[in-house]
């Protein structure tokens, strides 16, 4: 079945995730509360609701969406290209960016979005802070009344799970016995946070996030026993 999709209709996307605002202290009061109920099973006891709040970019209720990095391939004359590019800045303005791009060139029924661990956070999340913006949800984003088979959406966490629901592989991890050549890595996810707001490079993180775009891809290709991309074939634009 996977070796029957087209590449050139699948979008493959990853999101880098902070928490809302810099320090707990600015959440409003109320905020405050329902971030330690939301927190409290899996703080116990051994930290406080505000200690614990450096991870609240993986809850959409308490973070944002920094970075939404797509790639997708082109075929010209047997040649094969793998094109990245990405949304930044104003959530707002990125989440109707992404929109944007997904109405006008990837809204075909044969459409396909392509992710790691993508069904279990980038996609509900994404939906999720659009619906807090007001946006309203793009075909491809909105489930509702979808059966399973109807939704369009590709998982490579999910295709490595061969229906092992217990199991949680990494990217990182995948990529490496897979045997899928790893960039060098300037950073990884747990130190986006702290990129965004102590060091505020932006770009540090754009560039993790379309290597993990590039992974992503790389991992379909390898299940599909293709030749991996090389360096010459990924072109950021």
């Amino acid at each position: 079945m996977l070796k029957k999709l087209k590449l050139e209709n699948i979008l493959f996307l990853d999101i880098e995730t902070v928490p809302e605002f810099e320090s707990f202290q600015e959440l409003s009061d109320d905020k405050k509360l329902l971030w330690e109920d939301k927190t409290q099973y899996q703080r116990k006891e051994e930290f406080t609701a505000e200690e614990f709040y450096d991870r609240a970019g993986i809850w959409a209720e308490f973070g944002k969406i920094v970075c939404i990095s797509v790639g997708y391939f082109t075929f010209k004359n047997d040649e094969r290209t793998f094109r990245t590019t990405s949304f930044q800045g104003n959530e707002s303005a990125l989440l109707t960016e992404f929109k944007k791009l997904l109405n006008e060139y990837f809204n075909k029924p044969n459409h396909l979005l392509c992710a790691h661990n993508g069904k279990e956070f980038d996609f509900p999340f994404i939906a999720r802070r659009m619906l807090i913006h007001g946006i309203e949800l793009p075909e491809k984003l909105n489930l509702f009344g979808k059966k399973p088979w109807e939704v369009p959406h590709l998982d490579t966490l999910e295709l490595w799970k061969f229906g092992d629901y217990k199991n949680f592989t990494s990217l990182k991890l995948l990529t490496h016995i897979l045997g899928i050549p790893s960039p060098k890595e300037d950073i990884d996810g747990s130190q986006v946070r702290n990129v965004f707001y102590n060091e505020k490079s932006v770009d540090r993180i754009v560039a993790y996030c379309e290597r993990d775009v590039v992974a992503i891809a790389q991992i379909i290709l390898k299940f599909r026993q293709e030749k991996l991309l090389t360096e010459s074939e990924i072109v950021s634009v």
